[in-house]
């Protein structure tokens, strides 16, 4: 079993980015929390808990499209068990974007019905969108701007694009928050870096590629071998006793990268690995269960 990698990545922004989102917090009336829906552990800030507080919250489950769906089924229900609100979207095709306004008026109703009751009918909901880096935030506010004024949110796949606070509305009575996201200081638990850095959540340039494909290879192996094997042609080869590494090369040999001399082009397997991978692929895949 090969080593997870240790990964450090910490830009000086984000400390900035903690204090704004306290500063922010007394001006919205919830927190929309962005997730990745295929490791909805390690894309969860820890710190985010502990800054939110009692402010309400929503959880969203993005890039379900490209998760397992059963997987997230249970992932909701979990949090439903916990008393948080959870849908599952997928920002970039814009399927349950639609959720996203009816589950915040489900979460605030009470709210919602003192401010009637006092006669603020009308009264903007402000809501702060919360998320670690390149989780789709940009482009849920994207979905929800549209045709709107307000402009669009810079959508890059690299994390980091959103570097200040910015204010969205969006449709009558909804004022978006955008923060720039947050990483944590240090990975306490190396597995959560790694699976992020799988998702592309860390930038590949910090990372060594290839150890981290060989990495997701492994992983893919233990818990879905059907996909892996579909995916890169391996029906009938035993694939149990085999390092990440080894299989790297399988899927370089299979592939047809070779370079002169007959050598496997690890590098390039490596890269064709994290890019099916995050681009689905491979399947709808899950690497977190409640």
């Amino acid at each position: 079993m090969s080593e997870a990698q240790t990964i450090q990545w910490f830009p000086g922004h984000m400390t900035r980015t903690k204090r704004q989102i306290e500063k922010s917090l007394k001006m919205v009336d919830i927190v929309a929390e962005i997730l990745d829906a295929r490791v909805p552990v390690s894309s969860r800030n820890p710190i985010l808990g502990k800054l939110i507080g009692n402010k309400p919250r929503l959880i969203l489950m993005n890039k379900s499209d490209m998760a397992d769906a059963a997987a997230t089924a249970r992932w909701i229900t979990y949090y439903k068990e916990k008393g948080i609100k959870a849908i599952a979207l997928d920002c970039r095709t814009g399927k349950g974007v639609n959720g996203f306004m009816p589950a915040i008026r489900e979460v605030l109703q009470e709210q919602i019905a003192r401010w009637e009751a006092k006669g603020m009918t009308g009264r903007p909901i402000r809501v702060m969108v919360v998320g670690i880096p390149n989780v789709g935030k940009s482009s849920l506010i994207n979905k929800m701007c549209r045709g709107g004024n307000a402009g669009k949110a810079d959508v890059q796949d690299r994390p980091g694009v959103t570097r200040q606070n910015r204010w969205f509305t969006i449709g009558k009575g909804f004022e978006l928050l955008d923060t720039p996201g947050v990483l944590w200081p240090k990975f306490d638990d190396p597995i959560v870096g790694e699976r992020l850095a799988f998702t592309g959540a860390v930038k590949d340039d910090v990372v060594d590629v290839e150890g981290l494909a060989s990495r997701l290879l492994e992983v893919l192996r233990d818990t879905y071998p059907q996909a892996m094997t579909a995916r890169y042609k391996l029906e009938g080869i035993e694939l149990s006793g085999m390092q990440g590494y080894e299989l790297l090369e399988l899927v370089g040999k299979k592939r047809g990268f070779l370079v002169s001399g007959g050598e496997i082009n690890t590098e390039r397997a490596a890269i064709t690995v994290l890019d099916e991978f995050r681009s689905g692929k491979l399947g709808k895949i899950t690497l977190e269960l409640p």
